[in-house]
């Protein structure tokens, strides 16, 4: 068997983290046999703290914001057989450690989902979403994206799968409101560099759409939808993502029915598809006043679900 402390290496990228890095080391310091950060130009204590921690630190030029490249680099210097990423401002749930052990022992060719409980400032209930953040090191596991950097295509195009694993992590997202503003606007003109630069990777798509409907710019977001659409019209999420913005930012309930019975054609028994037509059905007796069934829940919005496994 696998010992996960000999054979787990911890990989990070960091910059300006004095205030949560030595939450997130704690959390993982028992696991792991060497701890690897990689700083992008901190000015404060943080490369310290890390080196406190006996963390092997590593600066990095980041004069043109590149996220894969960083965490890249952080792997490259990896000699475990296993890597579990977090970010700063992120730390493993304690409970979770003996899952980490038993995914290692078992050696599968894996790259496995971790649940991230993100708490928001005056928010009781964390908004939820899965990322890759355990998997094997390999030398063409290597992340993409300038920004929301992902691992999961090279593990599959290597020949691994992923899975949920139900381990948690909790993500303490204590930016401000402005600083969460400014964040998303950087991100959306590199995404758009991006796009630019290969149009034919429509995964940028999804994480751009979630940018604008995080600042509330709807109507971008919508139009973002569409060009998903297009770009994967077999995708039954692509449509009824589409149907949402339709439906609940544009009011056209003609091309939202269309995307919903769209979504519903690719994958039948699709239930969120099936409950929005209800829903319309519902808006549609309404306006002729006549008795409305039981009303539908909630649902997943499409920036809730750029980072969520299918």
């Amino acid at each position: 068997m696998i010992e996960a402390a000999e054979s787990l290496s911890f990989c990070a990228i960091v910059k300006n983290e004095e205030r949560v890095l030595a939450r997130c080391l704690d959390s993982v310091r028992e696991l792991a046999r060497e701890m690897i950060v990689v700083d992008t130009g901190s000015t404060d204590a943080t490369p310290r703290i890390a080196a406190d921690y006996g963390a092997n630190v590593i600066a990095f030029d980041f004069a043109v914001a590149d996220f894969a490249a960083a965490r890249n680099r952080a792997l490259a210097h990896a000699s475990g057989q296993w890597i579990l990423v977090l970010d700063a401002d992120e730390a493993l749930d304690p409970r979770d450690a003996p899952l980490i052990r038993q995914l290692i022992a078992r050696g599968e060719n894996a790259g496995y989902y971790f649940h991230r409980l993100n708490f928001l400032a005056n928010s009781k209930t964390p908004a939820t979403d899965y990322v890759v953040r355990l998997f094997p090191n390999r030398p063409d596991y290597r992340y993409q994206g300038r920004v929301h950097e992902t691992i999961d295509a090279s593990i599959l195009a290597g020949g691994g799968r992923l899975a949920r694993s139900g381990i948690r992590i909790h993500h303490d997202f204590g930016a401000d409101p402005e600083t969460r503003r400014r964040r998303n606007l950087w991100y959306i003109g590199i995404l758009n560099e991006e796009i630019a630069a290969n149009p034919g990777d429509d995964s940028r798509l999804d994480f751009l759409a979630a940018e604008y409907h995080q600042l509330g710019l709807f109507d971008q977001a919508a139009e973002v939808a569409e060009r998903i659409v297009a770009a994967r019209p077999l995708d039954p999420q692509a449509h009824l993502h589409a149907g949402v913005y339709h439906l609940v930012y544009k009011g056209d309930h003609q091309r939202a029915r269309a995307d919903f019975m769209a979504a519903l054609g690719l994958r039948p028994g699709y239930s969120e598809a099936q409950a929005f037509l209800h829903l319309m059905d519902e808006q549609d007796r309404a306006a002729r006043s006549e008795p409305s069934p039981v009303p539908v829940g909630r649902f997943t919005s499409p920036a809730e679900s750029a980072r969520k496994p299918m």
